[in-house]
């Protein structure tokens, strides 16, 4: 299994990410795109703010990669998230799977999403279009 997962500040290209998983062996890519919404809880967004201990973050995603791996037939695997200030509409996190069986994919892309979501340390702060911030409960742990 090869795995190209990080955090960054920079906007998330997703053909680059596609391409990351991309195996000829493979017969099915799975993607997770995770973009800023406008509402949340009923309330108007105008956007995100992320903070995290990139290092650790880093760790935690490859982690996440290998636990992946042991856990389903994986071929390749590529999860990014943003950290910084975003807009609405903005894509906050990505991740890409690529196994031999679309079921697979699907299985495992959902997995490591749900593993990000929990087990990285990433903060968000929403700043409401009344201009109030308010930091967001996570499920990091």
């Amino acid at each position: 299994m090869k795995g190209h997962s990080h955090i960054t500040k920079s906007e998330i290209d997703m053909f680059k990410l596609l391409d990351s998983v991309r195996d000829r062996s493979s017969g099915g890519i799975a993607i997770f795109v995770g973009t800023v919404r406008d509402r949340n809880e009923g309330r108007g967004v105008s956007g995100l703010t992320y903070e995290t201990y990139r290092k650790m973050a880093e760790r935690k995603m490859i982690d996440i990669e290998k636990s992946a791996a042991s856990k389903f037939p994986v071929k390749r695997i590529a999860a990014v998230h943003r950290y910084g200030k975003l807009k609405v509409g903005d894509v906050s996190v990505a991740v890409a799977v690529s196994c031999e069986h679309r079921a697979d994919a699907f299985d495992a892309c959902r997995y490591v999403i749900d593993e990000i979501k929990s087990l990285v340390p990433l903060w968000k702060k929403e700043t409401l279009r009344s201009g109030e911030e308010r930091w967001v409960e996570g499920k990091w742990q």
